[in-house]
């Protein structure tokens, strides 16, 4: 089996999708999602739609260079939440501490009995691995899958400068 810039972007893409579908059963299974883990996906749909065009033929290397961003985008925010997770440094104050402010409730609020939606806080690890939380799973897989599509790209060029000398 030989390998190709086709080949590696489709896998990246795979990959991207693998991520997701591992995400949505962890939450399946009851492992609720807080924000920064919802907005840690976006980048992983933006791989596989981007592997879809490369399965529908477009090859250019900007393309390949869009999988790479998207992996590159994920990683990024999952390295972030990270460093939230183990009080590296503060995370947004709308899924961190205690997820409410006393000053913005009213007293209604502040007497109700009535359990209202459950908050999942970005600096609680929900679950871990080999000491290793969800978000640091998704930045390990996530910077692999982007040297998996910068090698597309490398692969597409390369085929693009022997086909220009050929001529």
């Amino acid at each position: 089996m030989t390998f190709d810039d086709r080949k590696t972007g489709v896998a990246a893409a795979a990959g991207s999708g693998l991520l997701l579908a591992t995400a949505w059963t962890f939450q399946a299974f009851g492992y609720a999602p807080c924000s920064m883990c919802i907005l840690q996906r976006y980048p992983h749909v933006a791989a596989v739609s981007v592997g879809i065009l490369v399965l529908m033929g477009l090859r250019h290397p900007i393309i390949y260079l869009l999988g790479a961003a998207a992996a590159a985008t994920t990683g990024t925010i999952a390295i972030y939440h990270t460093g939230v997770e183990r009080d590296w440094w503060e995370g947004p104050t709308s899924c961190t501490g205690s997820g409410q402010s006393l000053s913005s409730m009213d007293v209604v609020d502040l007497l109700s009995t009535d359990a209202g939606p459950t908050l999942v806080m970005c600096n609680q690890v929900a679950w871990e691995f080999l000491s290793i939380s969800m978000a640091s799973w998704n930045a390990i897989g996530s910077f692999g899958l982007m040297l998996l599509w910068i090698i597309a790209i490398s692969m597409r060029i390369e085929k693009q400068r022997i086909a220009s000398h050929a001529n």
